[in-house]
C-alpha cells in the first residue's frame, strides 16, 4: 500500500495508507511488524530476578532468622551461621523459580490462542492473527468482530460499534469516514475505531493506525495494570500467623537468654541456647512449604485448564464463597445450534438463512463470522443444502447489512426466476412488513399475525433466540427498502449447555460456593438458560440492567441471574459481596469485564476467546473458556488449603517442643539435650524431606460436600491447637526423658543428644503418617514423594550418626541398641496418640 499519509482522528499518529484499500503486500508488512512490533498489550512491569528474590525474604520470621545467624557469626559460630543463611537462600529461589514458572505458563498460553482477523494482504482477503497486524493494515470489519487495534474508517455501510469498554457509552455508535481534527475526544471519534469495542451491526473497511501499546486500550491497560488487586486470605492469615509466631519466639529467646544470665551461666553458653531455642521453634521449612505446596496446586490446577497467574490465588479459589459467571462459552459451549425450524416450506427457510447472511464456513469447518449467522449455515448444511451451491446459484447484488437499530439485514440475489430479495431479524420487526406468508407447495396465502407472534414467542419463551426470515421481489438491484414480504419462517436457536458446566454448578452449590450468572441476553432466555442450570426456581427473578442500577443492596445479593449489565454494574456487585464478606471469584472475557477481574478476590478470564486486557487482570486464565475448569480449580484450591493446613499441623509440634526442651534445660541448668546444629539438622532436613511430600497429598474425599472456610478463619482451628500441644508434650517429654535416661545409664553427652535426635526425627516420622488427613484415620492414594522422603532421612540420620565426619560436624555419637528400641517405641506411640486423638474428636466435628 502506498499514498500519502494518514493521521487518525485523535493522536496525531501517521501511517503510510493507500487511496484505495487494497492492502500491504506481505514483504511491507514483515517489515513493519519488525519496526512496530506485534500488536499485543504490554506486559504490566514485573520485579527482575533479584528484586523478585528480595521479595521472598521479607518475611518476620525470616528477619529472626538472619538476625540469628549474623549474632553467630559474631560469636565464631560460623557453621551455624552457614547452616541458617543455606536454609534461607534455599526457601528464596524456591519461591522466585515457582513465580518465574507461573508468569512462562501464562505467556505460553497466549501464544496458543492467537485471535483471526480479515485483512487485505497483496490485493486479497487473507485471515490474519490479530498479533501481527500493523499500521496501514486494511481490515474487513463484519457484525460480531472484535476490533484488533485503533483503526481509521475507510469505507462503512451501517457500521455500528459497541464502545462501552472505553467511553461507558452503552449504545452503539455510527462510524462512517471523515477527517477530525488531532485531539477529538475518543467518544466523538465517529471516523475511528478502537482495539477491543465490538462491531454490533453494518460492515467496513478500516486502516490500521496504532497497534499494541499505542492504542487507547493500551492506555486502560496501563491503568489497570497500576491498580493493586485484593490481599488474598491465605496472604493476610500467613502474614499475620508470621508476626506473631515471630514475636512469640522472639520473646521466649529473650526470656531464656535473661534467666541464664540471672542464674550465673556464661554469656555465649546462654546465648547459644537462647539461639538454639530460637532456631528450634522457627519452622524454616514454612516458607518453602508454602511455595511447594502453592506450586503444586498450580500444576494441577494447569492440568485441569486452569493457569494460574499468581501463587496464592491457587488456594483463594479454595475460600471462594460466591462465583459470578458469565454464560456464553463459559456455561455454554460458545456454539450457536438451531433447534427448530416453524416453517411450512423449510426448504425456503433453510435458503433464506444462507442468502441472507455473512457467515463463511472455513476448510476446517469453523465458521467465520456472526455465530448466529453460522448457525442458519449449520442448519443448511446439516438439511443437505450446500451453501456453496447455493449462493452460487443466487449470487448477491446487493445488501444492506444487519443494523443493531433496525434489527433487519437485507440482501439482493439474481434468482433463477429473476431478482429476489430475502430479510432476516428479529419477529418484531420483521413480522410487521409482511403481509402475506409461505405456505405449502409454495402457496402464498394472508400472513396470520397472531398465529405467527405466538409460536416465536413460545420459542422465545423456551430460550431459544429467534430470527424471522422472509423474501420479497425487489423493483432493482437497488431497491433495499423491505416491502410485501412474504413471511417464510423462523429459526429457534441455542448456545447448548455445555453438560459438564451443569455438573459443575451442581458440585459448587453442593459446596456451599453460590454461583451469579452475568450475561448480555434478554431476560427472559436468561431466565430459560438459568433454570436449565438449576440457579432459577420459580419464584426467583431475573435482574436486567436498568433493575439493576435501581437495586438496592439487598435485592442485588439475592439476584442469582443478573442480565444486560454494564461494567460499573459488575464492579459495583463484586464490591458489595466483598464489603458483606465474601471471597469473590468473577469470570469474564472482554475489556469491560477488567475492572471487575482486576477487584475481584479470584478473577478468571477466558484464554479462548479472552481479551489481552481480561487476561493481564486475572488471576487464573482458563484454556479451554469451560465453567467446569472454574469448579474443578476451587477442588483443587480446597486441597491446596488442606495440605498447608497438614504441612503446619505437622511442624509445629516438633518446632515447639525443640524450642521448649531447651528452654527447660535452661530454665532447670541442665545439659542442653540439643546443640543448634543439631536443631537446625532437624528442621531443615524433616522439613524438605519429610513435610515437603505433604503437598503432594491427593484432594480428599468430601472437599466439595464442606461449605467454604469463613475467611477470617485462623489457619489454626481448635481441632489443630489440640492436636500440635498434644503432640509437642509428647515429644518435649519423650526427649528430654531419652536424653537424661542415656545420661543415667553411662551414655556420653553425645550418644545422649543423639539419642534426643533420632527421637524427633522418629516421632516426626510417626506424626507424619498421621498427618496424611487431619480429619480421616486412613489417607486416600498412595504418596511415593512420602515414601521416598521417609527412606532417604532414615539414610541421612544413619550417616551423621555412624560416619565420622557426620559425628564431627553435628558433634554426635552411636547410641547403644537398646536406645534404638527406646525411640522406636516413641515413633510408634506418637503416631497412635495423633490417630486416637482423630478417633476420639471425629464425632463431634
Amino acid at each position: 500500500m502506498s499514498g500519502s499519509p494518514i493521521v487518525d482522528g485523535g493522536g496525531g499518529r501517521e501511517v503510510a495508507a493507500a487511496a484505495a484499500p487494497t492492502g500491504l503486500s506481505s514483504q511491507e508488512a514483515a517489515l513493519r511488524l519488525t519496526a512496530h512490533g506485534p500488536n499485543l498489550l504490554p506486559a504490566p512491569p514485573r520485579p527482575g530476578a533479584f528484586a523478585g528474590f528480595l521479595q521472598q525474604l521479607r518475611d518476620p520470621l525470616v528477619y529472626v532468622l538472619l538476625a540469628a545467624a549474623a549474632v553467630s557469626v559474631l560469636l565464631g559460630q560460623p557453621v551455624d551461621a552457614s547452616v541458617i543463611l543455606g536454609v534461607v537462600l534455599v526457601n528464596a529461589v524456591i519461591g522466585q523459580v515457582q513465580r518465574a514458572r507461573a508468569e512462562h505458563a501464562l505467556a505460553a498460553l497466549v501464544r496458543m490462542c492467537p485471535t483471526w482477523v480479515r485483512a487485505l494482504r497483496d490485493g486479497v482477503v487473507t485471515r490474519v492473527r490479530a498479533e501481527d497486524l500493523v499500521p496501514g493494515d486494511a481490515v474487513l470489519l463484519a457484525p460480531g468482530d472484535q476490533v484488533p487495534a485503533d483503526c481509521r474508517v475507510l469505507t462503512a455501510t451501517g457500521l455500528l460499534v459497541n464502545e462501552s469498554a472505553l467511553t461507558g457509552e452503552s449504545v452503539p455508535v455510527l462510524k462512517q469516514p471523515g477527517d477530525l481534527p488531532p485531539g477529538t475526544p475518543v467518544a466523538d471519534r465517529t471516523d475511528m475505531v478502537h482495539a477491543g469495542t465490538l462491531v454490533t451491526g453494518g460492515d467496513g473497511t478500516v486502516l490500521v493506525t496504532a497497534t499494541g501499546g499505542d492504542t487507547e486500550l493500551g492506555a486502560i491497560s496501563d491503568l489497570v495494570a497500576a491498580a493493586r488487586p485484593p490481599v488474598t486470605p491465605l496472604t493476610r492469615q500467613l502474614a499475620r500467623f508470621s508476626r506473631q509466631l515471630a514475636l512469640a519466639i522472639t520473646v521466649l529467646a529473650a526470656v531464656t537468654f535473661v534467666v541464664g544470665l540471672l542464674r550465673g551461666q556464661p554469656v555465649g553458653e546462654v546465648f547459644t541456647a537462647a539461639v538454639a531455642m530460637a532456631v528450634g521453634a522457627i519452622p524454616e521449612g514454612l516458607p518453602a512449604a508454602v511455595t511447594i505446596v502453592l506450586a503444586v496446586g498450580v500444576v494441577r490446577m494447569a492440568g485441569r485448564h486452569a493457569i494460574v497467574r499468581r501463587l496464592p490465588a491457587a488456594e483463594t479459589l479454595g475460600s471462594t464463597t460466591v462465583i459470578c459467571t458469565d454464560k456464553t462459552g463459559t456455561l455454554t459451549a460458545n456454539r450457536m445450534t438451531v433447534r427448530t425450524v416453524l416453517a411450512e416450506d423449510e426448504h425456503e427457510c433453510l435458503l433464506a438463512g444462507v442468502l441472507c447472511n455473512d457467515a463463511a464456513i472455513g476448510s476446517d469447518a469453523e465458521v467465520i463470522g456472526d455465530p448466529t449467522e453460522g448457525a442458519l449455515l449449520g442448519a443448511a448444511s446439516s438439511a443437505g443444502l450446500s451453501v456453496e451451491r447455493v449462493r452460487a446459484r443466487y449470487p448477491r447484488l446487493a445488501s444492506l447489512p444487519f443494523d443493531a437499530s433496525a434489527q433487519l439485514m437485507v440482501t439482493v440475489h439474481d434468482g433463477p426466476a429473476g431478482l429476489v430479495g430475502y430479510v432476516k431479524g428479529a419477529p418484531e420487526r420483521v413480522l410487521p412488513l409482511c403481509d402475506r406468508e409461505l405456505g405449502p407447495n409454495e402457496v402464498i396465502g394472508p400472513v396470520r399475525t397472531a398465529v405467527a407472534y405466538a409460536r416465536a414467542e413460545q420459542e422465545a419463551a423456551r430460550g431459544l433466540r429467534v430470527l424471522a426470515l422472509a423474501r420479497f421481489t425487489p423493483r432493482s438491484v437497488e431497491d433495499l427498502i423491505p416491502h410485501n414480504l412474504v413471511l417464510v419462517g423462523f429459526q429457534a436457536m441455542l448456545d447448548p449447555a455445555r453438560p459438564e458446566a451443569v455438573a459443575a454448578v451442581a458440585a459448587c452449590r453442593e459446596a456451599g460456593v453460590e454461583v451469579k450468572m452475568i450475561t448480555g441476553d434478554h431476560a427472559a432466555t436468561a431466565r430459560a438458560e438459568a433454570t436449565e442450570f438449576g440457579l432459577l426456581g420459580p419464584e426467583d427473578t431475573v435482574l436486567s440492567g436498568p433493575e439493576v442500577g435501581r437495586a438496592d443492596e439487598e435485592e442485588l445479593l439475592a439476584a442469582k441471574v443478573l442480565a444486560r449489565v454494564s461494567p460499573e454494574q459488575k464492579l459495583r456487585l463484586v464490591e458489595l459481596l466483598q464489603r458483606r464478606g465474601h471471597v469473590v471469584a468473577m469470570t469474564g472475557d472482554g475489556v469491560n469485564d477488567a475492572p471487575a477481574l482486576r477487584r475481584a478476590d479470584i478473577g478468571v478470564a477466558m484464554g479462548l476467546t479472552g481479551t489481552d486486557a481480561a487476561k493481564l487482570a486475572a488471576d487464573v486464565v482458563l484454556a479451554d473458556d469451560n465453567f467446569a475448569s472454574v469448579e474443578a480449580a476451587v477442588e483443587q484450591g480446597r486441597a491446596v488449603y488442606d495440605n498447608l493446613r497438614k504441612f503446619i499441623a505437622w511442624t509445629l509440634p516438633t518446632n515447639i517442643a525443640e524450642g521448649v526442651v531447651l528452654m527447660v534445660a535452661v530454665l532447670a541448668g541442665v545439659t542442653l539435650p540439643l546443640l543448634p546444629v543439631q536443631v537446625l539438622w532437624i528442621n531443615m532436613t524433616t522439613a524438605v524431606l519429610l513435610g515437603l511430600p505433604l503437598a503432594f497429598e491427593s484432594v480428599e474425599p468430601g472437599v466439595m460436600a464442606r461449605p467454604p472456610r469463613p475467611p477470617g478463619r485462623s489457619l489454626l482451628s481448635g481441632d489443630l491447637v489440640r492436636r500440635i500441644v498434644l503432640v509437642g508434650l509428647l515429644l518435649v517429654t519423650a526427649s528430654f526423658a531419652a536424653f537424661q535416661w542415656q545420661l543415667w545409664t553411662g551414655a556420653s553427652t553425645a550418644a545422649a543428644r543423639t539419642t534426643a535426635m533420632a527421637v524427633f526425627v522418629v516421632a516426626q516420622i510417626g506424626y507424619l503418617l498421621s498427618c496424611r488427613s487431619l480429619d480421616h484415620l486412613r489417607a486416600v492414594g498412595r504418596n511415593w514423594w512420602l515414601i521416598g522422603g521417609v527412606g532417604l532421612m532414615a539414610l541421612l540420620q544413619a550417616a551423621i550418626t555412624f560416619l565420622p565426619v557426620g559425628n564431627e560436624l553435628f558433634h554426635t555419637a552411636p547410641p547403644s541398641t537398646g536406645a534404638w528400641l527406646v525411640v522406636a517405641v516413641i515413633g510408634a506411640a506418637t503416631y497412635l496418640v495423633a490417630q486416637a486423638d482423630k478417633l476420639l474428636w471425629a464425632p463431634r466435628r
